[in-house]
């Protein structure tokens, strides 16, 4: 599924986020950043033990934060890593808005045109699809609203079910 919000081409993917040819992938990070399973330790299989390395340097980092590192052996220039829970790998609406956001300004301050999320929190964070999915749209349109390079947002998603869920919210259920 493809729509725009504002100036911001939003697709809709079931998929392997490491797959994605964009400027920076998103990592549902814990704030001390080590990569463990889900989406994390996907990237750091795929992309390298580098990359763990270079975020851990970095950390740790307040809940709702980011930060930005090279993406090893993966399409994507960079892997933005937003803290979207602690080290208890628990998670709230609050910590998903604001990892969304944070996640969307590093992408501008770096000149990212291009960026693909997983639903953060959904994994390891077991946090509802639906009210992920909303809380995501929302922080996608707040940004867009204050004018931003980012020009595609990619919303990868594990299973068939996610897809449907946030394909749901986005078309305005």
């Amino acid at each position: 599924m493809e729509t725009t919000i504002d100036s911001i081409t939003i697709r809709i993917l079931e998929g392997d986020i490491c797959d994605r040819d964009v400027d920076g992938i998103v990592n549902a990070a814990n704030n001390q950043l080590w990569m463990g399973g889900g989406v994390a330790g996907a990237i750091k299989r795929r992309g390298g033990r580098d990359i763990e390395s270079e975020a851990i340097a970095e950390g740790p980092i307040p809940i709702g934060e980011s930060v930005a590192t090279g993406a090893g052996d993966l399409k994507a220039k960079h892997v933005i890593h937003a803290a979207v829970m602690g080290a208890d790998l628990a998670t709230d609406a609050d910590n998903i808005r604001r990892a969304t956001l944070s996640a969307l300004a590093l992408a501008d301050r770096l000149g990212l045109r291009s960026i693909a999320f997983p639903a953060l929190g959904t994994g390891v964070g077991g946090f509802p699809l639906d009210e992920c999915a909303r809380i995501m749209r929302q922080a996608v349109i707040d940004h867009a609203s204050k004018g931003t390079a980012v020009r595609t947002v990619e919303f990868v998603l594990f299973g068939r079910g996610a897809r449907k869920a946030f394909e749901r919210i986005f078309e305005g259920e």
